[in-house]
């Protein structure tokens, strides 16, 4: 592994890793580890640290790999500006690999913004219990620190299956590049941090609002059991968050989502992604990556409220496809709060309609800079996930308790389903339109080993009538798209060049 991106990334350009000359001095003018982390501030500081790769990741990363590569989601594809092949790859199935090695660089970069937190939470966790000070202030800034590595790791195992495994602070070239770790390993890794954050952390009621908490470390382990088959832990982790962490539907499917700069981190929140609008740099421009282009000031403004509306000319991606508007039942409330379209009067295509996610499209001040939070875990997922661990378990009429509540939320009827393979397949499409853009759909395809029948499915389709799929009249997909439907994705080739080990 690179060992820069090992070694450096602590706190950005606030600090650097401890060097030592012959004679032990310590730079006066530098941080180090060695005279940062002497106060709790400093754990402060680089547990806030540790959440900044956050940012970027569900910014720029986490929804191409994780939901523009499934059924939910495609490019609308704008012959005039080009092709953006990292990602047109990705969403075609089609993304580069050799020697379990790929150059795209949407791998990359998610690859190394897990890595950033690993490192940084690596150094917090390494030094945290050689100062002194309050326990309750210890304990839950080292359970966010082992709830953030746990997390990166889980979104690592899941996209690759097997990475290095880093668990202390990497100080020689030697430890810079260690050989891959089994999937069961970095699994077990995973269970133990988010076991003991679980522990650590205040819930929701006394936690600061953004941070991790007892419950988002609970469903996060569930989320890992969910992965592993283990129904009985799932069941009894989620009735627990049920139960004591406070947690709640919104009445409103729309306001389980939060606007640019309220509702955030509501009652249904159990871990997001946080965004501030405005020039500190902190904000995101999700909708801006989203919409569908060629798009005039006329027809963008609608959408974004801005005061000063531009016009955009880009690759359109995360467009939702025919096979997600689809999937909405009748009179189902979701589909037009998560769903909108827009008429773009520069398309050369005959229909010159395009949907976009609407559940980002939240009204914000200047154009490009926006301040809703991400979703990572809703309170609704927490009960889908209860739904699916009671039915595997054959508990299939108390499974429906859990998934009749999200139903009655977005306003429609009790399910119907019976039997155990019926309910299973209710809770499968039920996660589809609930968590639809939320980077879900990629980890429940991977997860119940359907890729290869659905995503085949989908492609053929696709291939069959590209222009359903937002292209142009005579332009069609690559002919390698839909031929790449392995689980994970190649290490990235970059990284593979630094270390012997992939």
């Amino acid at each position: 592994m690179k060992r820069k991106f090992i070694l450096v990334w602590l706190l950005g350009a606030s600090l650097t890793s401890c060097q030592k000359d012959f004679l032990n001095v310590i730079p006066e003018t530098a941080l180090s580890s060695a005279t940062f982390f002497t106060k709790e501030a400093d754990f402060q500081q680089a547990v806030n640290g540790a959440y900044v790769p956050l940012r970027q990741m569900f910014n720029e990363r986490a929804w191409v790999l994780e939901e523009m590569h499934s059924d939910n989601t495609y490019y609308a594809r704008n012959v005039l500006y080009g092709a953006v092949d990292p990602t047109e790859n990705v969403a075609d199935f089609a993304v580069p690999t050799a020697n379990g090695v790929t150059a795209n660089d949407n791998v990359l970069v998610q690859y190394r913004l897990n890595y950033q937190i690993i490192a940084r939470t690596n150094q917090i966790l390494a030094l945290i219990d050689k100062v002194d000070f309050a326990a309750a202030s210890k304990n839950n800034l080292k359970g966010q620190a082992l709830f953030l590595r746990a997390f990166a790791y889980f979104d690592l195992v899941r996209l690759f299956g097997k990475v290095p495994l880093h668990l202390t602070p990497v100080t020689s070239r030697e430890d810079a590049a260690l050989p891959l770790s089994s999937t069961e390993e970095i699994y077990a890794q995973i269970e133990k941090d988010a076991k003991e954050a679980s522990t650590l952390l205040l819930n929701k009621a006394k936690q600061e609002a953004g941070r991790a908490t007892s419950g988002a470390a609970k469903t996060l382990l569930a989320n890992l059991y969910l992965t592993q088959k283990k129904w009985a832990q799932v069941e009894t982790l989620m009735k627990d968050v049920v139960t004591n962490d406070g947690y709640k539907l919104m009445p409103d499917y729309n306001d389980a989502f939060s606007f640019t700069n309220t509702n955030k981190n509501n009652p249904e929140s159990v871990f997001e992604i946080q965004y501030m609008e405005g020039s500190a740099g902190y904000n995101g421009n999700q909708i801006y990556r989203f919409i569908p282009s060629p798009i005039t000031a006329a027809e963008i403004q609608p959408i974004t409220g801005t005061s000063n509306a531009q016009p955009t000319s880009q690759e359109s991606n995360n467009i939702p496809t025919p096979d997600i508007i689809a999937a909405y039942e009748p009179g189902d409330k979701r589909k037009d709060i998560s769903i909108g379209y827009v008429t773009l009067s520069q398309s050369l295509r005959d229909n010159k309609t395009y949907p976009y996610i609407k559940k980002y499209a939240r009204t914000h001040a200047l154009h490009n800079n926006t301040g809703q939070n991400w979703p990572v875990y809703r309170y609704a997922e927490v009960l889908l996930f209860l739904a699916e661990a009671l039915n595997e378990q054959g508990k299939t009429g108390e499974a429906a308790t859990y998934l009749n509540q999200v139903r009655a939320r977005a306003g429609l009827a009790a399910t119907t389903a019976s039997s155990q393979a019926d309910m299973r397949e209710a809770i499968f499409k039920e996660r589809r339109v609930e968590l639809a853009f939320e980077n879900k759909r990629w980890f429940d395809l991977t997860r119940t080993g359907r890729v290869k029948e659905i995503i085949g499915a989908y492609g053929a389709r696709v291939k069959a009538n590209p222009q359903a799929y937002y292209f142009p009249k005579g332009a069609v997909p690559p002919p390698n798209a839909f031929t790449v439907l392995d689980d994970y994705y190649g290490l990235p080739a970059v990284e593979a060049a630094l270390t012997p080990n992939f």
